[in-house]
């Protein structure tokens, strides 16, 4: 959930006039803390200024952490700018190609036309599978656009419903582009909804119907896939130099109120206008046609291992639910730790990670009043950060089921998820 501008304009010209994508040799990647306010400010005017350093995350407040790409002729620089600001700056890398380079490896033995986990799937491969979903399925399954994205691509819902009257379950994820975690998760969660036999997940898919949008930046998506792997926005051109709006910062509820930019070139810019975009607005639509029914609207992004509750916004108050939320949130932190002992933080947007603003998040139950609004940042804590590994695909997705086995089991004690 975690930024790319003017800093990417160089690389991208070298990617596309190459044909490929765009490559990182040599860039060293620095993990950053944030100390002070002097800090924070010298670090959010060479985000908007300088063309080699390429934040990950965009700068928003003291207390967070950042991780910023150095290329080999501005690393002389960079140390300096550390030492003369006193930057607490641990070097992660020398070579962030590298860590490219073994994220998504050929799954072996595998056929060209199969669908699986052990590495990530582009949008036309996703696409083709649930479509095959919803023919050796179709008693219990369907496959809806919601619309075309700015580039014409359509933008799929699976809804799985297994009896009339269950609470529903919104799941959106791949809002940012280069969080292709997100997207593996919910294909194999649905997957393990429709083939398991385990009881407690024969228990999710009778007792509740599910509303997945895979891929909420399709545009994004596919530019990371065939350009630039660390692309975070969609791709409307706002701007010609600067293309792209933050869709998780687009929504019309507490729109531009912190954590979010109305510079083009920033990672965080929100859009000219609330719901400016044309994929948020497909999400609005569509979400507005089934929110009476749904019970929890959970967004997918990485990567820091939070379990986050609204809100995000500037200065903002708490759920009236909060104490409820937070119990629920507890249990799904509890689930996330069960199988391999990862440790999820939990708590508001606002209070765990940084403000921000103009999220689905924020937007589904501040406006429509969804009793429960949460998002997962899967893995990891910085090691990779968005460039998980394709080996992890599996072991974050099974933690995430536990997780929303754990969750949904504490809600329904206190009383929500009752059928209709």
């Amino acid at each position: 959930m975690r930024s790319q501008c003017s800093s990417f304009l160089v690389l991208l010209v070298l990617g596309v006039a190459s044909g490929g994508l765009v490559r990182y040799d040599n860039f060293h990647l620095f993990r950053v803390a944030i100390t002070d306010q002097e800090q924070l400010k010298v670090l959010q005017n060479v985000e908007l200024q300088n063309d080699q350093f390429i934040f990950l995350d965009y700068p928003t407040q003291v207390g967070m952490n950042v991780s910023v790409l150095v290329s080999p002729r501005k690393l002389l620089d960079y140390l300096q700018l550390a030492k003369n600001v006193h930057l607490s700056s641990h070097l992660a890398t020398t070579n962030f190609q590298a860590i490219l380079d073994a994220e998504n490896p050929p799954a072996k033995n595998k056929r060209s036309d199969e669908f699986g986990w052990e590495e990530y799937q582009t949008l036309d491969a996703i696409y083709n599978w649930i479509d095959e979903l919803a023919v050796k399925y179709s008693s219990i399954l369907t496959v809806q656009s919601i619309g075309q994205s700015y580039e014409g691509r359509e933008m799929k819902v699976v809804k799985l419903s297994h009896q009339a009257g269950n609470p529903g379950i919104f799941i959106e994820s791949n809002i940012h582009a280069r969080e292709w975690i997100t997207s593996a998760t919910t294909t194999w969660l649905l997957n393990e909804l429709l083939t398991s036999s385990d009881p407690a997940v024969q228990e999710l898919l009778t007792s509740y119907d599910w509303y997945i949008l895979p891929v909420a930046n399709p545009d994004g998506f596919h530019y990371t896939k065939t350009t630039n792997r660390l692309w975070r926005k969609n791709r409307y051109p706002h701007n010609i130099l600067c293309p792209g709006v933050d869709l998780n910062r687009n929504f019309p509820y507490h729109w531009m109120e912190g954590g979010a930019s109305q510079v083009a070139c920033n990672d965080i810019y929100a859009g000219p206008s609330p719901a400016s975009e044309v994929e948020t607005r497909n999400m609005m639509e569509y979400y507005e046609t089934i929110v009476d029914r749904i019970e929890l609207h959970l967004q997918f992004h990485s990567y820091g291992q939070y379990i986050l509750l609204p809100y995000g916004y500037q200065d903002a108050d708490y759920p009236d639910n909060y104490s409820d939320q937070l119990e629920i949130a507890e249990a799904a932190a509890i689930g996330f730790s069960k199988r391999y002992n990862t440790p999820y933080t939990y708590g508001t947007i606002a209070d765990v990670l940084y403000v921000d603003s103009g999220s689905t998040t924020d937007w589904a139950h501040g406006y429509h009043k969804t009793p429960l609004s949460m998002c997962f940042e899967f893995r990891d804590n910085g090691a990779y950060g968005f460039v998980l590994p394709a080996d992890q695909i599996i072991p974050n997705a099974e933690e995430t089921l536990d997780a929303l086995i754990a969750m949904l089991t504490k809600a329904k004690t206190m009383g929500y998820f009752q059928r209709s």
